[in-house]
């Protein structure tokens, strides 16, 4: 593998998901798919028409990247399944990023970011993080699978907060209800979440945090809704 590697990443834990081809930190194509349709129905379509935009073949990318959760409970199923399937056909190594963990990054540096993602029902998942210059994420908290209320509840005494992901754009009233003269900002939710995927995924490469495609795992945070109903 050469010393930039290129990364193929999927990230299928949103509604819409996104793809995103890089060579290195460099981005070379991207994808955003359509929320009104089934990632089930469109991803190998849409990893084919990214590949073939980029001029890129498959058996060329050096290492794999998958959204791995929270997120979409069949979302992230169909994404984690692929990214196996792919990497263990042409041997290669994966990278399983935290879901949270991109979305923190997407905001961009700060030393208190909350990444918040839907989770259905109204509610949310969250997690703090601090975000580096050079894009380091360190999380300060365990994700937490949370009512709007709750998340205020948990987060609402930090003076500094960038509130991250489609999440906090869903929450935007509430959150801008609550800051109280706080220096609380909501930036613009990013395009496409895999190129911030694919970006964890070169940290992990380079500092030989890889995996094999039968090592990735959904992370849930709370059970499925099936589950629910059992219990």
């Amino acid at each position: 593998m050469s010393s930039e590697p290129l990364i193929l990443a999927v990230e299928t834990a949103t509604l819409s998901g996104s793809l995103a081809l890089t060579r290195g930190a460099e981005v070379i194509g991207g994808f955003n798919g359509d929320p009104a349709v089934s990632h089930s129905n469109t991803l190998l379509a849409d990893l084919d028409k990214l590949l073939s935009e980029s001029k890129v073949t498959l058996v060329t990318v050096d290492l794999f990247a998958v959204a791995a959760g929270p997120g979409s409970f069949t979302g992230l199923r169909i994404g984690i399944a692929t990214v196996k399937a792919l990497a263990a056909t042409l041997d290669r190594p994966c990278a399983a990023v935290p879901t949270l963990h991109a979305v923190a990054l997407s905001g961009g540096a700060s030393e208190a970011s909350v990444a918040l993602l839907p989770a259905g029902r109204g509610e949310v998942f969250a997690q703090l993080f601090s975000v580096s210059t050079d894009g380091v994420v360190k999380a300060l908290d365990e994700p937490s699978h949370i009512s709007p209320k709750k998340m205020i509840d948990k987060y609402g005494s930090l003076e500094s907060v960038v509130w991250c992901g489609s999440g906090a754009i869903a929450q935007r009233e509430l959150i801008a209800s609550s800051d109280e003269g706080k220096e609380w900002r909501i930036p613009p939710q990013t395009d496409n979440l895999a190129e911030h995927v694919a970006a964890l995924a070169l940290r992990n490469f380079n500092e030989d945090r890889l995996v094999a495609p039968e090592e990735l795992h959904a992370i849930y945070v709370r059970p499925s809704d099936a589950e629910l109903k059992v219990s």
